[in-house]
This record gives C-alpha cells, sequence and structure tokens, in this order.
C-alpha cells in the first residue's frame, strides 16, 4: 500500500498536468483574439453605435486586461511544467520534496490562486461589459459576431464570443485547480511539521532517558565506620580517659594538641 505521502504527490502531479492543459485554454484564445481585434482588447471596452452606417464607434480600454490574462497563462503554463518534470523525478526514485520545498510549493500555489482569481475576474466582468454594448443593437452577444461592426478599426469580430467564452471557462478551473494544489501543498507541509516535532521530541526522551541511565551507574560512597568523628583528635582522646570512683581524670601529659 503506498504512503499517504505518495499518494498526495500522484494527486499534484494529476492537478499540475490539468493546470497546464488550461493555461493552453487561456492563452491561445486570448492570443488569437488579439490578433483578430489588430492588437484591441475587447475587455471592459464600450462605445456607442452610429444609427446611419451600424457601425460600433469603440472606446478601447487598456490593452493590459488581455496582456495579463496572456501572461497568466503563460506562467501558469511554465509552473505546471516544471512540477511535472520535478513531481516525476520524485516519484520515479520513490522520494519525497523537502520541508522547504513543500513550503515553496504551498507560496507557488496560493500566488496562482490569487493570479488566476484576478485573470478570472478580469475576463468574466470584462466581457459582460463588452457584451452589454452588443445587446444594445443585437439580440445576443454571439449575433456580434457575424457582422462587421467596426470598419474603421479593421477588427474581426468572427469567433470572439467562443474565444473569450473558451477563456472564461480555461480560467476558472485553473483557479479551482490552483486552489486544490494549494490544500494539498498545505497537507504536506502540515505533515512534514508535524514528523518533525516527533523527532524532536524523540530525541528529548532518548536523551532524558540516557540521562537517567547514567545518574543511576554512578557509584555511592560508603558511610564512614564512626559516623560523627569529623576531627581525627577525637580518636586520640579515647584511652586517655579513665574512670575513678564518680570522677572521670583525663591524663593530660598525653593531651593532643587540638589547635595543630
Amino acid at each position: 500500500m503506498p504512503e499517504p505521502t505518495n499518494i498526495i504527490l500522484y494527486i499534484q502531479l494529476s492537478g499540475y498536468c490539468i493546470a497546464a492543459i488550461l493555461s493552453l485554454c487561456i492563452t491561445i484564445p486570448m492570443s488569437m483574439h488579439q490578433e483578430n481585434f489588430q492588437g484591441h482588447c475587447l475587455l471592459f471596452t464600450t462605445g456607442e453605435w452610429r444609427e446611419k452606417d451600424g457601425q460600433f464607434v469603440v472606446n478601447w480600454a487598456s490593452q493590459a486586461y488581455c496582456n495579463f490574462t496572456i501572461f497568466v497563462g503563460v506562467v501558469m503554463f511554465v509552473i505546471s511544467a516544471t512540477q511535472i518534470y520535478r513531481i516525476s523525478v520524485f516519484l520515479y526514485k520513490g522520494k519525497d520534496s523537502s520541508f522547504f520545498s513543500a513550503f515553496v510549493d504551498v507560496i507557488s500555489s496560493v500566488f496562482m490562486c490569487s493570479m488566476t482569481l484576478t485573470a478570472a475576474l478580469f475576463i468574466t466582468l470584462g466581457f459582460d461589459v463588452w457584451c452589454g454594448e452588443m445587446t444594445r443593437r443585437f439580440e445576443s452577444c454571439a449575433d456580434a459576431t457575424e457582422n462587421d461592426i467596426d470598419r474603421a478599426d479593421g477588427i474581426e469580430p468572427k469567433g470572439f464570443y467562443m474565444q473569450m467564452f473558451t477563456a472564461q471557462f480555461g480560467v476558472w478551473l485553473s483557479w479551482a485547480t490552483w486552489c486544490g494544489l494549494s490544500v494539498f501543498a498545505l497537507l504536506k507541509l502540515c505533515r512534514y511539521h508535524q514528523q518533525e516535532n516527533i523527532r524532536v521530541s524523540m530525541a528529548k526522551e532518548r536523551k532524558r532517558l540516557i540521562n537517567e541511565d547514567l545518574v543511576q551507574e554512578v557509584p555511592h560512597p560508603l558511610p564512614s565506620a564512626r559516623p560523627g568523628r569529623d576531627n581525627p583528635a577525637q580518636e586520640n582522646i579515647r584511652g586517655q580517659v579513665t574512670l575513678q570512683g564518680n570522677q572521670i581524670v583525663v591524663d593530660v601529659t598525653n593531651r593532643p594538641d587540638l589547635l595543630n
């Protein structure tokens, strides 16, 4: 039965493969859109319809909205491809990443979650603004793809609805995928942290037991044969004291010098 960490590795590998495929669903449609619109970006773009010829006088929004979503798709593909190769090597060698590597995985996953969420909001809200302008003249936003709405800028509106729909689909699924990858990366980091705490606790307990064994092996000093005899001169007094009747007589001629 594979270890739980290996199961997380397989799940992460699958998630990065999905993220790599979804990155193409963002980058390719958005690049095609900018090419068809002569470098312009329809996200958050507004304008006015001319009654005399039915043309749309466009007030183009910043190209940064489309460029940012393309940039997110490219970064997502690079990170996913790198992680796919890295995790494949780990699985082939039967190893796993280190604690620092797991921490980097958490940071990169959370970073990509925020990036894909921002790109998803740009595409969803920006496309909604554009479709609001289109529905002022057409029954639905998709109907604008079959009409030449802006001859002045030379844009090609055919296919923009499918392109935006594909990019929107890909970016929201990408956000969900990166959220899942963040959860599994965090689980792995928590597992490593728990294992490290167990190692530290076991090392402390082993050190405590070793110290207790050393204390038990230290020999204790033997008690004195005559407890309380701290002064050697007291031993010399014995034999110099005699009992005569009711009196104790001390031989002072052989009295030891207690001061030396």
